[in-house]
Parts: structure tokens; sequence; C-alpha cells
């Protein structure tokens, strides 16, 4: 404003100076009233740059609140929860995209047989910066949250509950029955998944989620193997792998670890001799002394 009014009242003396001529009283006047406006436009914009910046810097205050010495990071973390819950941020920014080019993710199911741990965690991150990237760089991205119901888990959980030992029980039982009980069990933990996953900061649909077991999506997949079959790129072939011959399956490496248990070998301690020390060995501790005549060297 300072600035403005001294650049008026130069230009008013540089105007004076150059007329030799007293101005008359009607030409003061209105050079005076010029004057004045452009001063008051200058200052209007000036305020109001003002009051702008000043209730920028309130927001700024009261959204960036200096922290103390000694954070409590729960409690931050509730506050913001709650923050992004009344605003319903997620949903927000989604429909704020809509329009936008499309950027597909499809997250790869867990079981709800179980909780989270640290892998799920892991991986629910990376996907989350994936999809946050894809629409800050101008992306429409849906997320929907899925659930793994079918494989040996769930199988698994039921037959350990029912005593069921071979598929002959699960005959005996009727699919039917079988099925029924899968479905009580599927979803049990998804309430805890939703919020551990929430906690984590990702932003995810839980409320449109799919499940493999609906029908509608058991059909799309059958639909894009049709697809596959009809251009030739489906081949029948011969592989070496873990197979189930209780549930007649093949079986995952980490389905191979589902039945680990802890047993109780007999061991066997070997005493062999150092050679040039009298009274000198090496003790080998081991729980298949039927391989010790292959044996080459020892390592320590």
């Amino acid at each position: 404003v300072t600035v403005s009014v001294l650049y008026c009242m130069r230009c008013c003396r540089a105007l004076l100076a150059k007329n030799k001529n007293k101005p008359s009283a009607a030409a003061s006047k209105t050079a005076a009233a010029a004057a004045s406006r452009k001063v008051q436009v200058h200052c209007d914009a000036a305020t109001l740059r003002q009051e702008q910046q000043s209730a920028t810097n309130n927001a700024m205050s009261e959204t960036f609140k200096p922290l103390p010495e000694k954070l409590d990071f729960p409690g931050m973390e509730e506050k913001i929860l709650k923050y992004w819950k009344d605003i319903d941020a997620f949903k927000t920014s989604v429909k704020k995209s809509e329009g936008r080019p499309e950027f597909t993710f499809y997250d790869g199911p867990p079981f709800a047989t179980g909780l989270p741990h640290y892998g799920h965690i892991l991986a629910g991150t990376i996907k989350d910066i994936v999809c946050r990237f894809a629409h800050q760089t101008g992306h429409h991205v849906e997320r929907r949250f899925g659930w793994d119901c079918h494989g040996l888990p769930i199988e698994f959980e039921i037959e350990k509950a029912l005593g069921i030992k071979s598929s002959h029980d699960v005959k005996k039982m009727g699919i039917a029955a079988y099925n029924a009980e899968c479905r009580k069990i599927v979803m049990r933990y998804s309430s805890e998944w939703e919020t551990i996953v929430s906690r984590t900061g990702r932003w995810i649909d839980f409320e449109n989620d799919y499940k493999t077991l609906n029908l509608s999506y058991m059909e799309s997949v059958w639909w894009v193997f049709k697809q596959l079959f009809d251009k030739g790129l489906v081949y029948r072939g011969f592989k070496v792998m873990p197979y189930s011959t209780g549930c007649t399956t093949p079986l995952s490496n980490f389905e191979c670890n589902m039945n680990y248990k802890d047993v109780s070998d007999p061991s066997a301690t070997v005493l062999f001799p150092v050679v040039g020390a009298d009274n000198t060995f090496l003790l080998a501790w081991t729980t298949t002394p039927w391989t010790l005549p292959s044996n080459l060297a020892l390592v320590v």
C-alpha cells in the first residue's frame, strides 16, 4: 500500500512539474480524485490479499498444530483416522476423480479364516502406494477389497473342527452340509481385517468387496478361462509337485507346511578323533546316523 501511494504521489508531482501554468481548481480536484481512486484500488487489493493470507494461516495453524516434544502416537492415529472418517476422505477423493482415465486395480484376496500378519500389512502398504500414486497422477482408481473363500485353508479349519479325516467323511456328511459349514467360518474375521487394514492408513472399499464364493465371480473366472481355451492358450501338461492323497489335490508350499508337527526323534553323538592330538575328539550330533558312512568332512 505504501509503495502504491508513493508511486501515485510521484506521478502527480511529475505532471505538475511539466505544467508551467498553475492548474485550475477544477483540474486539481480531478487529479486528486483520480489519485484517490487509484490508491483506493491498490488498498482494496492489498487488504484482500492480507485477509486471504490471514485465513490461510489460521487454517494451517488449526490443521498443523505444533507437536509436543513427547508425541502420543496412538492419540495421533485416532485423531487422523477420525478426521478422515468425518470428511469421508476416501470416498470423496474417488468421487471427485470420476471421468479421469481409469487405472485398473485388483486386490489379491487374502483368506478371512485367520488374522492379518506382517506379510499382509507389507503387501497392503505397497498396493496402497501404487493406487495413491495413480490417483495423484490423474487417474480414477476404484479400490475394492477381496476375499479368497476357496481352498484348503478353509477346508482344513472345518475338518479340524468336525473331525473329518477323508473324502468319505465329507460324502457321508453331505456336500451341501459341508459347504454350509465352510460358509459359516469363511468371513469370521472380516471385521478384524477391516479394523487392522484401516489402522495402517490404507484406503480401500470394504463395503463393495468381492468374494470368490459369489456365483458372479466364479462365472467370470470360467468365462476368462473359456476365452483362453478358445485362443489355444490352455494346454495339459505334467509337473512334479506335492500331492495330498487325503484331499486328492495338489498342494502349495504353504499348504505343505500347514501339517507341520514337532516330533521326537532318536539322536546320536559320534566322536571323531583328531589326527596328531591324543585323546582329542570332535563331537558330531545327528538325528540321521545312517548317513554317517557317506560323510566326507566335518564343518564347525
